[in-house]
């Protein structure tokens, strides 16, 4: 009211700015910024950004035929595809939130393990206030994890002494005598079965007994570590994945065993430190990594037919991936990769590709060696030819295909409750595709005959590995 009664002209725009609002510049800005867009999002995936532009090009943002036509894109862009997937994702992101049971789970966080993963999970925790000890053989396997957490602390805690606190929460353990005193016992160590069992035997007569007992086991099924158990019912997985403060999901693991008030616990400490829980049952892979593996398997197969990996990478994010199967080997490790891929392979009946033991052998092991993997790593990216062949879309459906078929035998199998959690699991672990609302929308979206036509066309040339699931028969039957 005071700025009314003073009655002074509204603020205006410099003159260098308001110069960029004219008919003949406002075209050469709309080009510039439809590159950068396009740097982000495709059109076709994401179409609001280049409606936005559109918009503002051809009307300069003021006076009526702007609003109109302004009205009219959002009508059009609100009852999208992207549109409506994007709306079902947020949805399906309060769905996990609200599986657990609404109370404060823990106070105090034991991780056995300061590598990548464990010093990554501790380092998470402490930065969400729980008071975290972190247990590894020697200190110098413990002081790089106190280094990237010091980093992520800076970063996400901008409070005063909110860093400072962060800190003294998280605390080294060699003895691994905080291990009597948490809440949670976490293992992060190497996915070796024999060295998990050892762990969880030591670990178990430490602990309190009503302590969680959890792994982060990324492939074995918890029965078969929970058999060094005295009392199996305590262990349960806690899955998270790489790197572990950008990914949202945590898979909670449910062994045949497996009490279920420490999973009701587990799920609610999820939440406790702001990620999402998704409840799964034992297999080997369990959700995530069962849908992975196959899609990037059939990428290593594909390299070995004679495809670039740069064309390998460029079909996957034509269909919106945010990160070409390749390149998510290196990132992960390729010695990682293969040692998963010999745990499931008797799930999938196919063996590693030759040219995955090839470069392990080498010591190519992706970004974190220096002789990188497929790719050679500069400033933490990917060095790509200019020249690669262009990906089509056949490639591309041999890649994405292999997953989505993998998405109808996990639920065929059970191991999440329902196709929305299925897709929200795939969306938030591995970032599929946003536009489309996860590979079971997807292949609800093209239709059971359009799903089984590619299918079949893809098996024709590859193999069965492409065998049309019979569940899908089932799932994309009309409602």
């Amino acid at each position: 009211l005071r700025l009314l009664r003073r009655g002074r002209p509204p603020r205006r725009a410099p003159w260098y700015l308001r110069s960029l609002n004219l008919s003949l510049v406002r075209p050469l800005i709309a080009r510039r910024t439809r590159r950068q867009a396009r740097r982000k999002a495709r059109p076709e995936h994401y179409p609001a950004p280049y409606a936005l532009i559109d918009l503002w090009e051809r009307h300069g943002g003021t006076g009526a035929a702007a609003y109109r036509a302004e009205a009219e894109s959002i009508g059009h862009l609100l009852v999208s595809h992207t549109s409506k997937n994007l709306v079902r994702l947020f949805l399906l992101r309060e769905r996990l939130r609200n599986l657990a049971p609404k109370r404060r789970a823990v106070d105090h966080v034991h991780v056995v393990g300061a590598g990548a993963m464990g010093g990554d999970i501790a380092a998470w925790c402490a930065l969400n206030g729980i008071r975290v000890t972190m247990q590894d053989r020697e200190e110098k396997y413990l002081a790089p994890a106190f280094e990237r957490a010091q980093t992520l602390f800076a970063k996400r805690l901008k409070g005063p002494g909110a860093a400072a606190s962060a800190s003294k929460r998280l605390v080294g353990d060699i003895p691994g005598s905080g291990a009597a005193e948490a809440d949670v016992v976490i293992e992060a160590i190497i996915e070796n079965l024999d060295a998990k069992r050892s762990l969880f035997t030591e670990v178990e007569r430490r602990a309190k007994d009503d302590a969680i007992l959890a792994t982060n086991t990324s492939s074995i099924r918890i029965e078969e570590i929970a058999t060094a158990l005295k009392k199996p019912s305590r262990l349960i997985g806690l899955h998270f994945f790489n790197p572990v403060a950008s990914m949202p999901l945590v898979e909670v693991i449910r062994g045949e065993k497996s009490d279920p008030d420490a999973l009701d616990r587990a799920m609610a400490f999820v939440t406790q430190i702001g990620k999402l829980p998704l409840p799964c049952a034992s297999a080997p892979g369990f959700l995530v990594n069962r849908i992975l593996m196959p899609y990037m398997l059939e990428a290593l197969t594909a390299f070995e037919d004679g495809h670039a990996p740069e064309t390998i990478d460029a079909a996957a994010r034509n269909f919106g991936m945010p990160m070409g199967p390749i390149e998510l080997g290196d990132r992960v490790g390729l010695d990682i990769a293969l040692h998963v891929a010999e745990i499931m392979a008797d799930t999938y009946q196919v063996e590693p590709p030759e040219i995955l033991h090839e470069l392990v052998n080498s010591g190519r092991l992706g970004q974190k060696s220096p002789g990188g993997g497929f790719y050679q790593y500069h400033d933490g990216r990917p060095v790509r030819r200019k020249d690669y062949p262009a990906a089509d879309a056949a490639l591309t459906d041999r890649l994405i295909l292999r997953l989505v078929n993998e998405a109808a035998a996990c639920l065929s199998e059970h191991i999440v409750d329902d196709a929305d959690l299925l897709d929200a699991g795939v969306v938030f672990g591995i970032g599929f595709a946003p536009h489309t609302g996860g590979p079971v929308k997807y292949a609800r979206d093209c239709g059971l005959d359009d799903i089984l036509e590619r299918l079949n066309a893809q098996q024709a040339t590859h193999g069965d590995r492409f065998a049309p699931h019979p569940a899908w028969a089932k799932i994309l039957r009309p409602a």
